[in-house]
């Protein structure tokens, strides 16, 4: 199979690191009427590795669907999903600046959890893979956490911060896989592609 896949994400990151290993994407994404942002609810209980799990099933569920309403051709559907947890506690995306502040302050001199789920659908199969990775935060001012967020960075990112932008300077250490990070582990992805019958370079 030639190593080309649907995106159904809307993170150019995602799709920066997947040309980047040689997979062309042709984006699947929802339609104007489409609640894209309800499939990402938390009610407060579920563990992060359970929500972030779900989600991505969720997600790739409406592309399959989404496909085949629009009548594209067949070929594989990928969907990822990224939760910061601190502790049981999800730190989705920030709903303003003083959320993200808010947040920012919670992760300052802390360790969390980056969990990104990632899923492929192709001729009626799923494969899936979870990574989990580390981030400790140095200690943070408000000064800097003020200067952070007006860059406007924050906005959009799970956990307030991006890890391969200006919030990298705020990271003492991580454990685990700097893309599952960004939003797609590099390892884990190859590895589902290739069961899925991609063949990367």
């Amino acid at each position: 199979m030639s190593c080309w896949i649907y995106l159904a994400s809307q993170s150019p990151r995602r799709r920066q690191l997947l040309e980047q290993w040689g997979v062309h994407c042709e984006l699947l994404l929802p339609n104007a009427e489409e609640d894209a942002e309800a499939l990402e609810a938390w009610d407060g209980q579920e563990a992060p590795a359970a929500y972030v799990q779900r989600v991505t099933r969720l997600k790739l569920d409406a592309a399959v669907q989404r496909r085949l309403q629009r009548q594209w051709e067949d070929g594989p559907i990928l969907c990822a999903d990224t939760t910061v947890a601190l502790g049981e506690q999800i730190l989705g995306k920030p709903d303003d600046a003083d959320h993200a502040r808010l947040m920012l302050r919670q992760l300052s001199g802390q360790k969390h959890k980056v969990l990104t789920a990632v899923a492929v659908a192709h001729r009626g199969r799923v494969w899936r893979v979870l990574s989990r990775s580390e981030v400790t935060f140095a200690e943070l001012s408000d000064h800097d956490i003020d200067r952070y967020v007006v860059t406007g960075e924050p906005m959009g990112k799970a956990g307030a911060y991006a890890i391969q932008g200006l919030a990298g300077m705020f990271i003492r250490h991580i454990a685990g896989s700097y893309t599952g990070i960004m939003g797609l582990p590099a390892y884990e992805t190859a590895k589902i592609l290739r069961e899925a019958g991609l063949e990367l370079p």
